[in-house]
């Protein structure tokens, strides 16, 4: 679908022909969180991502996009992607590591190309919905098109 308005993560997603849609909604500064995106695009929160900007002590930063009311163990991501540890980029990070601020960060066009694990459960939806890199909007796909245009692979989360 043709959007007037085009982010980064949207022409990635135009150059390599996969088709999404973006759902706008309004913005809460008070509420940044996927819990609240969720209620405001109409969708439950399992099938909203959130994209979490992780370090792993042997690949650097890596992309966790995992479900918006759910909580990231950072064990199991390390085993994931062949760290032996992972820890959350502190907040301040984000937006000289990725180009994205908090509540806009998206795993498709950062500044760089970070490897993607997205949380296994996404597999059960035809659709989800990730930020498509700026507050207000959220990019729906499926979740092998995310994989794809990525090149992410599919983690356990538990």
């Amino acid at each position: 679908m043709k959007h007037n308005k085009k982010t980064n993560a949207a022409r990635i997603l135009d150059e390599a022909q996969i088709s999404y849609e973006i759902m706008e909604y309004q913005v809460d500064e008070e509420h940044l969180d996927a819990i609240h995106v969720a209620a405001e695009v109409g969708m439950p929160a399992e099938q909203v991502f959130k994209t979490l900007c992780v370090r792993g002590d042997k690949t650097g930063v890596i992309f966790a996009v995992i479900p918006g009311n759910g909580e990231l163990n950072l064990k199991a991501l390390a085993r994931a992607s062949g760290n032996k540890r992972t820890e959350l980029v502190h907040l301040k990070e984000v937006l000289p590591l990725t180009g994205y601020i908090r509540g806009g960060c998206s795993p498709l066009g950062a500044k760089k190309r970070y490897p993607v694990f997205l949380e296994e459960s996404a597999s059960q939806w035809e659709r989800i919905a990730i930020s498509a890199g700026q507050r207000g909007m959220q990019i729906l796909l499926s979740p092998q098109n995310l994989l794809q245009a990525t090149a992410g692979q599919l983690f356990c989360n538990t």
